[in-house]
């Protein structure tokens, strides 16, 4: 692979290292620097996340009575509800403690459905657990991805977890071509003819967080393939039937935390990390690099509610060290640089000094 700094303009390392931020400076040392996790600024960095910014602040506002009164909102109470704050903790590297597990039990509990597994958006009164009739695919994605992160992933209800999107995840792309059973007589802006995007993301994004040697086969290796095929086929960003129009223009407006919602950088995120390759992506990361300022670094275009979550985060307009952090690491994870170098003049660079 190609050096990474080189596609940048300037390099903005020292300022994703800086201790205000102790997530970014953890994920900058072990996923742009590789350093091990052995490494003493690795630990003392992991070691501040529970200790400085966000997350203890968000784990405080969780023990008041206020918020403890509105978990059964979890869901609907956008974006302060625990599945938001959840998704959160996970995004800024928290550590499972107990109050987090208690919150994991909370959400398997009350939004998990008993009989398949995938997540919904309200509790069933009578039967417990989640309401069949309301699971839906962003959500269990991401319920799954947070609940692997905290732990959770030899737990027989995460696998069943799993399980529901290996099972009932479809790739619908403009053709209905699954049987109206359910759940796919319901929710049709989730299934329908063009089954919903994001769905799509946040379950390629949770099988993504299955260790390697266990999602290369069986189910999940093959609905990771076809997720990383639908994906591709829109050149992550487009209309697979007409390459010459945008899905969405919001995919082209990077923010963070995405919470349901996706963006072309959080799909090449997702693409890279494991391991995907294709040329159908080339486009998408001519549009990531082209974001950078002088400075080399990117900035929120859109906070997708990041303003309404309990501790505010990603002011639009905004230098943002989440989004640079996870340009930085598609760049570096992608091999682009010989299709960027075919595009631009011999000797031509975007960094203004050369790489260190």
């Amino acid at each position: 692979m190609g050096n990474w700094r080189d596609m940048l303009k300037a390099d903005p390392t020292n300022w994703l290292l800086e201790e205000s931020n102790p997530s970014v400076c953890y994920f900058t040392l072990t996923d742009i620097l590789d350093r091990p996790q052995s490494d003493e600024a690795v630990g003392t960095a992991k070691r501040e996340i529970m200790h400085t910014g966000m997350v203890p602040a968000i784990l405080d506002r969780q023990r008041q009575p206020a918020y403890l009164q509105a978990l059964p909102r979890f869901y609907t109470e956008k974006y302060e509800g625990l599945v938001w704050s959840l998704i959160v903790l996970a995004e800024l590297g928290a550590d499972a403690t107990p109050q987090i597990k208690e919150q994991c039990e909370y959400l398997l509990a009350n939004s998990q459905e008993t009989r398949d597994g995938g997540f919904s958006m309200h509790t069933a009164q009578k039967s417990g657990g989640g309401r069949i009739t309301e699971v839906i695919p962003c959500l269990t994605g991401n319920m799954v991805w947070s609940l692997i992160h905290f732990g959770y992933l030899n737990d027989p209800r995460l696998q069943r977890g799993i399980d529901w999107i290996t099972r009932y995840m479809r790739f619908n792309d403009g053709v209905e071509d699954v049987p109206q059973v359910p759940p796919y007589d319901r929710l049709d802006i989730c299934w329908g003819r063009h089954v919903c995007h994001m769905g799509v993301v946040k379950a390629l994004k949770a099988l993504s967080a299955i260790p390697q040697e266990r999602r290369t086969t069986g189910e999940i290796g093959d609905t990771i393939q076809k997720a990383s095929e639908f994906l591709l086929i829109h050149h992550i960003y487009k209309r697979s039937h007409d390459l010459s129009r945008v899905s969405k223009p919001g995919w082209l407006k990077f923010g963070f935390p995405l919470m349901y919602q996706t963006d072309a950088l959080e799909v090449l995120d997702v693409l890279t990390g494991l391991g995907v390759e294709d040329s159908r992506m080339d486009e998408a990361m001519d549009i990531v690099l082209a974001k950078q300022d002088a400075m080399g670094r990117w900035k929120t275009e859109s906070n997708y509610g990041g303003d309404r979550l309990l501790i505010p985060m990603g002011q639009k307009d905004e230098q943002s060290k989440w989004i640079t952090l996870r340009a930085i690491r598609v760049l570096k994870r992608y091999d682009y640089r010989h299709r960027w170098a075919l595009r631009h003049p011999a000797g031509q660079s975007h960094r203004a000094n050369s790489p260190q």
